[in-house]
């Protein structure tokens, strides 16, 4: 992204508040030349700041920005996003399962092992198909209906929010799990964290706010 000088913010402002306007009508409100601002314009055409139009004159890029924070956005780690797991024991009950997701207010449970370590993933599609099939839900184990290993969609802290958002795209999942590999252990992670995609919309929401100031 090109620093731009105080005269090129100037500009950018005027033609902001002012546009569509002629390279003569920002001279004479700078109280340069147009030989003296010609090059300014040049640099703001060319970056994208600003679009120049024949007969018309120059106008706003307003998609600019909004590339700009997209690019900013996306380049943003899941470590500094991801929210805190909301965690079973991978031999707790069906019923048990159900009754934390309500408290909780969330879409996924991931199931853990007595080491912490990642076993499974529970959705409340898993949850209200097993309550559908009529079995007692008090004595059915998380473990039976989850979805295991290798083939829960996981992500790790340094992965951008841009590809944890690919995943969930790609795999039709609502959440990720934010994983670290157990050294010397295949397919075994300890359990960080989760993203969501209401994470993903918050952080966005949040830093485009925070650019607005």
């Amino acid at each position: 992204m090109i620093k731009l000088t105080k005269r090129q913010d100037e500009i950018l402002q005027i033609v902001k508040e002012n546009g569509p306007i002629t390279g003569k009508e920002i001279a004479e409100m700078l109280s340069l030349s147009r030989a003296a601002l010609r090059p300014d314009l040049a640099i703001l055409t060319k970056s994208g700041n600003l679009d120049a139009r024949p007969r018309v004159g120059y106008l706003y890029n307003h998609n600019y920005n909004l590339k700009q924070e997209a690019k900013h956005f996306i380049h943003q780690k899941v470590a500094d996003f991801k929210a805190h797991p909301i965690v079973v024991e991978k031999s707790a009950s069906v019923y048990d399962a159900i009754v934390q997701l309500f408290l909780e207010d969330v879409g996924t449970l991931y199931a853990v092992d007595s080491e912490g370590h990642l076993a499974g993933v529970i959705s409340r599609k898993d949850l209200l198909r097993a309550a559908i099939g009529n079995q007692n839900l008090n004595e059915l184990p998380v473990s039976v209906i989850m979805t295991r290993m290798p083939n829960i969609i996981t992500i790790h802290p340094e992965e951008t929010l841009l590809e944890a958002a690919k995943k969930m795209i790609n795999f039709h999942v609502d959440s990720l799990p934010v994983v670290k590999e157990v050294e010397q252990q295949e397919n075994t992670y300890l359990l960080l964290g989760r993203i969501t995609k209401t994470t993903i919309t918050r952080a966005y929401v949040e830093l485009i706010e925070a650019k607005s100031y």
